[in-house]
């Protein structure tokens, strides 16, 4: 297995009901900012693969991205079905969403509109993005496959005003990393979801090159985190791969026990943001994978 081989490879190198909800906390702990050099940080939201994808031959370029930056070799998901990981990543919180219904429509039974804080609601004004893969106009709030909705939670979110019809757009050929926060849906094909795990190590093979050739990237101020929402498994352990690309992070292998929620409050803490909700209290990968 790709995971016990990694201690012996770095030896060899070194010698996450409808209706509306809404906030209940308005009082996040503050963060810090732990790595002045660290001004953007890039999620690519993956789906339902567990950590042993890793040790599929149909994934040797994520396979190299794990063993030649880092890993997070004991991450846990949330919840199933997919939704409620996208929302509690984004959040902090499932919110009591617990279905894949789609964002709040007038007039459409079993949706979700959430009127709480995400981190969106804390970078407004384009200081956070959303590209989704297959998207047909910004802010798209129908599925229109291979284009899930599901699968970008900024859409769900009430009280961002126009920062959802302005910031969460299609993808373009070049990825726009100026934002301090950017969110990456790939299509569900690309993702794994309808599309196999060659499919999403192509993907992956063709875009995060792209993502290392930007500016932000080649100046040292980025992370690039790769992640599953969830498990194949409806039961059992809800281990998911997470993946830590940085100009500092060299052959890491970090077997802390991480969360979802682990993530955000990484990001926010990179980012100097506030803690939200669970974030509070999920163990940080800060000083774990060079940043």
């Amino acid at each position: 297995m790709l995971l016990r081989l990694f201690p012996i490879l770095l030896t060899l190198v070194l010698a996450g009901c409808g209706g509306a909800a809404r906030a209940t906390d308005t009082s996040p702990l503050p963060s810090r900012h732990d790595h002045p050099a660290i001004r953007h940080v890039v999620w690519i939201l993956m789906e339902n693969k567990s950590q042993d994808v890793l040790d599929s031959p149909g994934a040797p370029y994520l396979s190299g991205l794990a063993r030649t930056y880092g890993y997070a070799a004991d991450d846990m998901a949330i919840a199933h079905p997919s939704l409620p990981n996208y929302i509690a990543l984004t959040s902090g919180s499932t919110h009591g969403v617990s279905h894949d219904w789609s964002p709040g429509i007038p007039g459409q039974p079993m949706t979700y509109a959430l009127d709480v804080p995400s981190i969106f609601s804390q970078l407004r004004g384009g200081r956070s993005h959303s590209l989704a893969e297959s998207m047909s106009r910004n802010c798209e709030r129908m599925n229109s496959f291979p284009y899930l909705v599901r699968h970008n939670p900024e859409v769900y979110y009430t009280n961002l005003g126009s920062d959802c019809l302005s910031y969460d757009v299609p993808f373009r050929p070049t990825p726009d990393l100026s934002a301090a926060f950017t969110f990456v849906a790939p299509n569900a094909i690309n993702d794994m979801h309808n599309g196999t795990i060659q499919d999403g190590n192509t993907f992956l093979a063709s875009f995060v090159p792209k993502l290392l050739a930007t500016a932000q990237y080649r100046s040292g101020t980025t992370v690039i985190f790769i992640t599953w929402d969830e498990s194949e498994l409806d039961s059992g352990p809800n281990q998911v791969p997470l993946i830590v690309i940085s100009p500092y992070t060299h052959g890491v292998v970090d077997h802390r026990a991480y969360t979802h929620y682990s993530l955000l409050r990484t990001t926010e803490q990179l980012l100097g943001l506030p803690l939200l909700a669970n974030a509070r209290t999920a163990p940080s990968m800060l000083g774990r994978f060079g940043f």
